[in-house]
């Protein structure tokens, strides 16, 4: 049998890398259909634009739009074949005479078309979902968004819709979780915007530690820095308990729950919470976005990881990604009421200030990493 070889291989150019498995695939079926051209009716499912070869998929929209010929006449005249060809030339025209050839001489077995034409949708739902987590990834990202959490949680929708669509399309099968090693997850966002934002919240939460009961959709998970995670929960510990709460009584806490050491002093800490600014919902509020928008960019690197592995079936890269943008589902459910609530109660206090805004409050002591 021929070895199958790619469109262009007549031009000798050895750099050309070596053609995915899909792409022997698309070989196989339309040299089945050129041969056997009533096989199109039962291939309903396969979309011109599901091929990865721009020219395979010109060449099958071709097929579409010519009427089947006459199985016996189809044997000994190339009338047909003359017709396809001339159909797809204007959407490929380095299509040749010569390349329905050897397609016909490649495909192993006819009969198999229908095979053929489910690894070419797999491959093209693996190459689609791996789109969608790009996109995903990109829209986390993007500082340019006016409304980042709520474009992001779309583009996580979107992405959740596809996903179903496909499960309808691929039947499961065992072992459906993707065995592909996951990368580390990358450390947090750890820039001084981020840092300073969170200092703001535990000084005004310390300010107005009232409006902590309103806010248990913030969680010391969502802080950047493992130090003021451990502030926020010295300030809910002590609102919970009922006990009165100011910078002395916040420190006392601290020190009973080891966070004094070298990394940060007494001065430092009471200077961290000891200037307010705004209210503690506006500051939650940005901690929670930035943890949320973390979260979708690790989900999506997440899935892009297992598009990237070839050993992963379609069912397995529908149950993994479904798994994955599950851990967004918690964080999206604390975020929801954080968008609902009346901007009434925020406005009783001195407005929080941006980055866009008035200057900054004067700085104090800012408190050293401690990781």
């Amino acid at each position: 049998m021929p070895h199958p070889i790619h469109p262009y291989e007549d031009d000798d150019l050895d750099d050309l890398p070596t053609p995915p498995p899909v792409h022997y695939a698309e070989q196989s079926l339309l040299g089945a259909l050129l041969l056997d051209p009533h096989q199109l009716a039962a291939l309903t499912a396969l979309e011109a634009g599901h091929f990865s070869n721009h020219t395979h998929g010109a060449l099958f929209a071709a097929m579409r739009t010519v009427p089947p010929p006459d199985p016996e006449t189809h044997r000994t005249n190339p009338a047909w074949l003359i017709t396809v060809l001339d159909a797809a030339r204007p959407e490929a025209p380095g299509l040749t005479a010569s390349y329905l050839h050897t397609l016909t001489q490649v495909c192993p077995w006819p009969k198999h078309a229908a095979t053929y034409a489910r690894m070419i949708r797999a491959d093209h739902a693996r190459r689609m979902l791996r789109m969608h987590a790009e996109r995903l990834a990109q829209t986390a990202t993007d500082p340019t968004l006016p409304n980042p959490a709520a474009a992001t949680l779309t583009q996580a929708d979107t992405l959740g819709r596809f996903l179903e669509e496909l499960s309808g399309q691929f039947a499961p099968h065992p072992s459906s979780l993707p065995r592909t090693v996951l990368p580390e997850t990358p450390p947090r966002d750890s820039g001084e915007e981020a840092l300073e934002e969170e200092r703001l919240l535990l000084a005004t939460a310390t300010a107005h530690p009232a409006d902590l009961k309103d806010m248990r959709w913030l969680l010391p998970e969502d802080f950047t820095l493992p130090l003021h995670a451990a502030l926020w929960q010295c300030l809910t510990s002590l609102v919970h308990r009922g006990d009165p709460v100011d910078p002395i009584n916040v420190l006392w806490e601290a020190q009973h729950r080891g966070l004094l050491a070298d990394a940060i002093t007494p001065n430092d800490l009471m200077a961290l919470i000891s200037t307010p600014v705004g209210s503690p919902e506006h500051w939650g509020e940005k901690v929670l976005q930035r943890a949320l928008l973390t979260r979708a960019h690790t989900i999506a690197t997440r899935i892009t990881t297992y598009t990237e592995d070839p050993t992963n079936t379609p069912h397995q890269l529908i149950t993994g990604s479904r798994r994955a943008l599950a851990d967004l589902t918690a964080l999206r459910t604390r975020w929801q009421p954080t968008t609902t609530q009346s901007t009434a109660t925020r406005t009783a206090r001195t407005p929080a200030t941006s980055r866009a805004g008035p200057p900054p409050r004067t700085t104090a002591p800012a408190a050293r990493s401690h990781r």
